[in-house]
């Protein structure tokens, strides 16, 4: 099914149609009692100003009018105004409002398994009334259903949360990115009925109530191992750079045990969580 524009006029010059069909009735149903002969034609007129009369609409703005007639699809009028078009027609309106919807919180397992809380806001309107009216039930329905199972697939292609791989993406990191992802996927699924996705963005994310606990102590686990890496990392090269520096220079001489020793001491120092006392070795006082 696709979009067309049905026959229409413009409605003014319908009501100047209407008026003189209307005029030409009254005119010959009065002079019918002194001519029979005007009978017929005031029936005609009349019917003829019925038609006419149930052939006007009104299209308010952001608003298209689908016309059937006998069961037989003719068109639609998007354009606002008044219009006289074909008569005796059935018609349906269709909102070309931008419409929001927000979805339920789904229960949904991410990329790792991990029973997640999830939950949605699409942004849509229909640009095919056709498609909108006749090839779907209901397009709202549609929408709704479609939009929760999309946002079923997309939430398990991707992890909650991702600590250690800052390349791969993530639910909680990377908002954007699976938002692009979401609106392309809901498009795909809602073009056949006629419906286009503005925007669709995770107004929601959290895991689920029995596991929140524990996979907060996962976080924060990871979150401290990152952490001590980039501190141990960063000890090693200070102490690796300070060797180097005293050996160049000739300020020290120190053999394998005293660089092992000074290497113990330096990544206590530069590693441990608390502060630390040097010791300043004076020499012998005798």
């Amino acid at each position: 099914m696709k979009e067309k524009e049905v026959f229409k006029m413009s409605g003014y010059a319908g009501l100047v149609l209407l008026v003189i069909l209307g005029t030409c009735a009254f005119i010959c149903l009065a002079f019918s009692d002194e001519t029979p002969a005007l009978v017929l034609p005031a029936i005609i007129l009349g019917i003829l100003t019925v038609l006419v009369l149930s052939g006007f609409t009104v299209i308010q703005p952001n608003q298209s009018k689908v016309f059937t007639l006998f069961g037989n699809y003719l068109g639609v009028i998007k354009k606002e105004g008044l219009w006289l078009t074909i008569p005796l027609t059935i018609r349906k309106n269709v909102s070309l409002r931008v419409l929001n919807f927000n979805s339920d919180k789904l229960k949904v397992n991410d990329l790792e398994g991990n029973p997640i809380e999830i939950a949605a806001v699409i942004v849509y309107k229909v640009f095919d009334s056709a498609k909108a009216v006749f090839d779907v039930e209901n397009y709202r329905d549609f929408v709704h259903t479609q939009s929760e199972t999309g946002l079923r697939h997309i939430a398990s292609q991707y992890p909650y949360d991702n600590v250690n791989n800052d390349f791969e993406l993530s639910l909680r990191q990377h908002s954007d990115e699976v938002a692009e992802n979401l609106t392309r996927d809901l498009q795909a699924r809602l073009k056949v009925a006629g419906v286009e996705v503005i925007e669709a963005r995770i107004m929601h994310l959290a895991y689920s109530s029995e596991i929140a606990a524990s996979m907060l102590q996962r976080q924060q686990a990871k979150a401290v191992l990152a952490a001590r890496k980039v501190i141990v990392d960063g000890a090693v090269s200070m102490v690796k750079s300070a060797i180097v520096q005293l050996s160049k220079e000739g300020i020290v001489e120190l053999d394998e045990e005293k660089k092992a020793q000074m290497v113990n001491n330096l990544m206590v120092a530069l590693v441990s969580e608390k502060g630390n006392q040097p010791i300043i070795n004076t020499g012998s006082i005798y």
